[in-house]
């Protein structure tokens, strides 16, 4: 709707992946060479984890995407034991009929063998792990040791938020936790990483300069959004639909208050929204006053300094 009218090819913030508009903060590179190291150097079990929205999957896809691997993705994790299996098998495109975990586990372990002898890594990843039952992960315990004498034949990545850390932390599933060899926390962006987002995002959708976005209304955005890119499309497309709706080219701090009022604006988050609302606002124009009373203080603390000097010259000379 708004994309012409901004000079886009396309909506810069859409909610759905796309590889093409993936923007890797400082945070995603240690992610992607944490992941690596664990999967290149075959630990065996990687654990990811970050809050809704810190783009997990963004990481997982930029890695099975630029390398080499042969690789299977479950994203659901409310599975039983033998579904879980046989999910597998089918991501592999193995034989997944059998109704026998142990006839599953050969074919899986077959199918292992085979790509070990071509030198080929498999990685399983298990999103939204958090979810897994302590029956299914034992279970993942058991397919990772498919091993020769010397390798670990299956890497695989449990990626979750951070509930994660806290099943894997029951005493049932302490050998699993101890195999986990390499673990990171995904953050959120910072302050000039949300602003890098933004603006990378209009220049992949071929953004030519119908929009601009205000210092205070990014700042905003960032609070808001606490740096989570998800959080951060749903607003700024939202901002520039009521700025494509009022004519306006310029993105100011009230129109991303209206696009976090009609956000929030259901039910229960009515009163949140006002306190919201009205602390940031309070916050900025703090801020503002500081930053533009910061020189004209300093001049005045430095008369201060030259009149007590003068003040005191004059004393001694009498």
């Amino acid at each position: 709707m708004y994309t012409k009218y901004y000079g886009f090819n396309e909506k810069p913030f859409t909610l759905t992946p796309n590889p093409r508009f993936i923007y890797l903060s400082n945070n995603h590179k240690e992610a992607i060479a944490h992941l690596l190291y664990g999967i290149n150097n075959h630990y065996g079990f990687i654990e990811l984890t970050g809050e809704v929205g810190t783009g997990k999957t963004t990481v997982l896809r930029t890695i099975l995407s630029q390398h080499n691997y042969r690789s299977a993705l479950i994203f659901n994790p409310f599975l039983t034991q033998i579904e879980l299996l046989r999910s597998i098998n089918t991501e592999f495109g193995l034989n997944s009929e059998s109704k026998y975990t142990n006839d599953l586990l050969d074919e899986l372990n077959s199918f292992l063998l085979q790509e070990n002898e071509r030198g080929i890594t498999v990685v399983l990843v298990i999103d939204e792990a958090q979810n897994l039952s302590p029956e299914i992960l034992e279970q993942l315990r058991l397919i990772s040791n498919l091993e020769t004498e010397n390798d670990k034949l299956i890497q695989i990545v449990l990626a979750g938020q951070p509930e994660l850390s806290a099943l894997l932390d029951l005493p049932e599933l302490r050998q699993l936790k101890q195999r986990i060899s390499v673990r990171y926390r995904l953050q959120s962006m910072s302050m000039d990483e949300t602003r890098s987002y933004i603006r990378h995002r209009m220049v992949i959708a071929g953004e030519t300069g119908g929009v601009m976005f205000s210092r205070t209304a990014l700042t905003l955005i960032h609070l808001y959004s606490r740096g989570l890119p998800r959080l951060i499309n749903n607003l700024c497309d939202r901002v520039l639909l009521i700025g494509y709706g009022d004519g306006q080219r310029y993105i100011s701090f009230s129109i991303v208050i209206r696009a976090i009022s009609e956000i929030l604006s259901t039910g229960k988050w009515k009163r949140y929204y006002i306190l919201l609302a009205g602390t940031i606002t309070l916050i900025l124009i703090c801020v503002a006053l500081i930053l533009t009373s910061n020189y004209a203080g300093s001049d005045w603390f430095g008369s201060m300094i030259s009149g007590t000097q003068i003040n005191k010259s004059s004393r001694n000379i009498k």
